[in-house]
């Protein structure tokens, strides 16, 4: 696993943990799947290729998860005065991750980095934003002001 994948488990995970509660169209399906049976067969058919289009619907819509109140969740965990917002290392200790400079290199790497690895201030800003982009291609609710 990557420093990436680890960064997006980290947020997402927590995330996962309440989608379920979200989740009631599913919940729905299998109360109306007796439901079709029960007053006929013809019709229970006709009534699952509908319904699986809502699920779907619902299923990419609860796909998106918002970071800010995760990541704000897990720096009052902490305990810590971490800046998450404008800083690389901050949000990375902020999900309990390493942030040392050999970490913050191989996530450079993994999302492909060009600068000066040793100017360490620029390569930092460039992976904040580079990991809030990627987080919202990856089916994250980021802030506009924290993207491009």
């Amino acid at each position: 696993m990557g420093v990436f994948d680890k960064i997006k488990h980290a947020i997402f995970g927590e995330a996962k943990a309440a989608e379920p509660v979200a989740a009631g169209a599913p919940k729905t399906q299998p109360a109306q799947a007796p439901v079709s049976p029960s007053a006929a067969p013809s019709p229970a058919p006709a009534a699952s290729p509908a319904q699986s289009k809502p699920a779907s619907t619902t299923a990419s819509a609860t796909a998106t998860v918002d970071i800010v109140p995760i990541l704000d969740a897990a720096v009052k965990k902490s305990g810590q005065k971490l800046d998450w917002r404008h800083s690389i290392v901050d949000l990375m200790k902020a999900v309990g991750m390493d942030a040392s400079m050999a970490e913050r290199k191989e996530l450079a790497t993994e999302l492909g980095y060009t600068g000066d690895g040793g100017d360490s201030a620029k390569m930092n800003m460039w992976l904040h934003k580079a990991l809030m982009k990627r987080l919202s291609e990856n089916g994250g609710k980021v802030p506009a002001d924290l993207l491009d």
